[in-house]
């Protein structure tokens, strides 16, 4: 009987021991995790504090934009040359030298360098048409991405695009592409309700963000490699030519937007 008991008992203390032991193993491996965790959120902030530190303490790029614009002369902006001390030689009666929020949208439009994404549902305004023809004659890699029916509205931009060699694809299922988004370089996006149209600058309560936080580029980036490839002709026509309502050819005139 005491031999019994004696086993017993130490079959109790091995029991607690074991139970022990493995709280302590829970709580290491507990830490451990939580350490970790800690260790990528310390070198997710040191990333980004060194990237704050490089463009010299400012962070990155934001700034909002809101229409309607003042009308401005901005003829400038197309052919900047350093030589000439006033801010526009134009001799145009518009007003000169002012910044405003369409000349802001111009400058960020037209410091690409090597690519410009657009993925935008109405777009009609000469100037931005203008400095999008610019950037591709500079040799910049234009994609742009539209809505069907409003590329073909009178004084739709689409078809003087694609005239000039610009790589055009429009939404090919019954919705509407309703974005209005660009992305400059794969760094930079400019975003908002703003329509690429006279209206939509002129007269409308609108607005714009432009930004190079890399938290938000990136998931733009990836909504308009995902729309380009869905919206293949060569998906949607493998074996046919394309029917000749794909083409950027005038039309009736939508509403303004």
């Amino acid at each position: 009987m005491i031999q019994a008991s004696t086993m017993t008992g130490t079959s109790t203390a091995t029991y607690w021991k074991l139970k022990m032991s493995l709280r302590r193993t829970v709580k290491v491996v507990g830490l451990g995790a939580l350490a970790l965790t800690l260790s990528v959120e310390w070198l997710d902030w040191l990333r980004r504090r060194l990237r704050w530190w490089r463009r010299g303490h400012q962070g990155p790029l934001k700034e909002v934009l809101f229409f309607p614009t003042a009308i401005t002369c901005v003829e400038h902006l197309y052919t900047p040359d350093p030589r000439i001390a006033s801010p526009c030689p134009c001799p145009c009666p518009l007003p000169h030298g002012l910044e405003t929020s369409f000349t802001r949208l111009l400058r960020h439009l037209l410091s690409a360098a090597a690519s410009l994404d657009l993925c935008v549902f109405a777009f009609s305004s000469q100037e931005l048409g203008r400095a999008v023809l610019l950037l591709q004659g500079r040799g910049v890699a234009v994609r742009v991405l539209t809505d069907r029916d409003y590329m073909r509205i009178t004084g739709s931009q689409i078809g003087a695009l694609r005239s000039a060699g610009i790589c055009v694809r429009h939404e090919m299922g019954a919705v509407h592409m309703h974005h209005k988004f660009a992305v400059v370089d794969g760094r930079r996006l400019i975003t908002g309700s703003l329509n690429w149209t006279l209206t939509a600058i002129q007269s409308n309560k609108e607005n714009i963000l432009v930004t190079e936080e890399p938290d938000l580029v990136l998931p733009f980036i990836g909504e308009f490699q995902q729309l380009w490839d869905a919206n293949d002709p060569a998906r949607h026509y493998p074996r046919a030519t394309p029917p000749s309502d794909t083409l950027a050819l005038p039309r009736e005139t939508a509403p303004s937007v």
